[in-house]
């Protein structure tokens, strides 16, 4: 069976697997070769796929799944790909701690955006 996951930018894993474990809105889910076909939402969490070197695990934001004949296929924002499970929570904490930072950076900006109109708007009214 071929797993593809796809984000934005990238494809994060193009390769055959034994098996994949994810976790959908209604539970968790096993896929083998022989699967039926379906589509599911993801949410957030981690997926477990057996590659050719072993067990591998992927935190992802949630997404969609496609099981397809002999293809699954998974569209997600972000994801994060790693053998050791407890490396990838490490990984995960610092990608949420950098976006967190990168939010607050944003939400300074668009206030002083706001700040600047909402003054510039009292000037033209004042004058006006």
């Amino acid at each position: 069976m071929r797993l593809k996951v796809i984000l934005p930018d990238q494809i994060l894993v193009d390769e055959e697997v034994k098996g994949v474990v994810a976790e959908a809105e209604d539970g968790s889910l096993g896929l083998l070769p022989k699967h039926i076909d379906f589509v599911t939402a993801l949410v957030p969490g981690i997926i477990a796929f057996q590659s050719a070197e072993g067990e591998e695990f992927l935190a992802v934001d949630g997404g969609i799944l496609v099981k397809c004949a002999a293809d699954v296929l998974i569209s997600t924002r972000k994801a994060v790909r790693s053998r050791d499970l407890g490396g990838l929570s490490r990984t995960v904490q610092e990608e949420f701690e950098a976006l967190d930072e990168g939010e607050r950076k944003t939400r300074s900006i668009l206030a002083k955006l706001e700040a600047d109109f909402t003054r510039h708007f009292l000037e033209m009214r004042l004058s006006g």
